[in-house]
């Protein structure tokens, strides 16, 4: 039988939207931003099972509740991708490649894949004891069942290391880091498009004012040209009479 390691006290150490199972199982399994019966996953020998919807505090929660947990060895990438956020892609690069000094998960390509709350250690113990299995956009019960029992025969037993704990400060996390104000896809798009608005509108008094302008001017012209033809006829009238 595998060597097995105790867990942190609570485990999970992090609550969220997942199910766990027995602790001692090897196998993790993030559904991304899908939402299915964890029942199956969890009886073929996961310990952990549930979505991850951001690149950001979401995976921050669930790197926490596997380093905490030396028996986790694997974590299967599954279910469906998360629109703009693109977190399956995302847990990936940040399992084979870490994050750079600012904070961003190496070739991660969704909006905010910024963290904040992991340490250098912890980012580095996750990528020694977790070997990511990618089947993103699987929803296949029985796919993915098969890939929890194949893991489960080739449990190498815990990491030979005590759990790491970390804790995550939520506030703001998903729309800021480092000063920065990173957005979703959709937003970034809304506000781009919000801008060429008030461009436009900013463009349209420009040219509002510059025709107000000239309409003022002629006013002005011809008022003028008035009263200096009044004026010459009046002289011109005058001149007669005498």
């Amino acid at each position: 039988m595998a060597n097995k390691k105790p867990t942190s006290d609570p485990w999970p150490w992090i609550t969220g939207e997942y199910e766990e199972g027995n602790p001692e199982n090897p196998v993790a399994v993030v559904t991304c931003g899908s939402h299915m019966n964890n029942a199956p996953f969890l009886d073929a020998g996961a310990a952990l099972a549930g979505p991850c919807k951001t690149e950001n505090i979401g995976i921050e929660k669930m790197v926490a509740n596997i380093i905490s947990n030396p028996n986790i060895r694997f974590l299967i990438i599954t279910g469906m991708e998360v629109k703009g956020h693109i977190t399956g892609q995302a847990i990936e690069a940040f399992a084979e490649s870490g994050i750079d000094q600012e904070g961003r998960i190496i070739g991660a390509t969704g909006a905010i894949p910024f963290i904040q709350n992991l340490t250098p250690e912890a980012v580095e113990r996750f990528k020694e004891q977790i070997e990511t299995i990618n089947i993103i956009d699987t929803e296949d019960t029985g796919t993915i069942v098969s890939k929890i029992k194949e893991c489960v025969s080739k449990d190498p037993g815990a990491l030979d290391v005590e759990p790491m704990t970390v804790e995550i400060s939520e506030g703001g996390a998903e729309e800021e880091a480092h000063g920065l104000r990173p957005m979703a896809g959709e937003i970034v798009n809304v506000r781009a498009r919000m801008k060429q608005i008030e461009a436009a509108v900013t463009n349209v008094g420009i040219q509002n004012k510059y025709a107000a302008g000239i309409y003022a001017g002629k006013i002005e012209g011809i008022a003028a040209g008035l009263t200096i033809v009044l004026t010459l006829f009046g002289l011109i009238l005058k001149m007669g009479g005498m």
